[in-house]
């Protein structure tokens, strides 16, 4: 898909993707920033069902499938960028129930496999964006300008 409305800076540009059509006047599912590197900035992943209606989330009551789903999203997202888990440099993970973090890092450590571990913060709180939502995940990743 095109990006939409680039946004010129001196030696570098910034590109907003839209993938899920009901998420196109509420965000963008990726946003580039190009220089010598890629910047490629992904918010809010969870178990949103991209080809269903907005609030439709997928294996709802377990967070491993749901952990699993966002990280295969997250990896079909980067893959569209010419990125993939080892050029993560940054991931920020949100959950409903801090009782869940072995099981969600048990799913980071089957998504990553033997990638470099990026920098990663994980935040308990009480909601996400849809309700059902277990885990929610933002990532940062960067690759070489001639990758993209």
């Amino acid at each position: 898909m095109a990006p939409r409305t680039p946004t010129a800076m001196p030696n570098f540009e910034k590109r907003n993707y839209h993938y899920s059509e009901w998420a196109r006047e509420r965000f963008s599912d990726v946003v580039t920033v190009s220089g010598p590197g890629t910047m490629i900035f992904l918010a809010g992943v969870g178990a949103e069902d991209e080809n269903g209606t907005i609030g439709t989330i997928l294996s709802p009551g377990d967070v491993l499938g749901q952990c699993r789903y966002a990280f295969d999203k997250i990896k079909r997202t980067l893959a569209r960028h010419g990125a993939t888990v080892a050029d993560i440099v940054k991931i920020v993970t949100y959950v409903t129930d801090i009782r869940s973090a072995g099981v969600y890092f048990k799913c980071l450590n089957e998504a990553l496999g033997d990638a470099p571990r990026p920098a990663h913060t994980f935040l308990n709180i009480n909601q996400l964006a849809h309700p059902g939502m277990l885990v929610e995940i933002d990532v940062t990743a960067v690759v070489n300008r001639e990758a993209v």
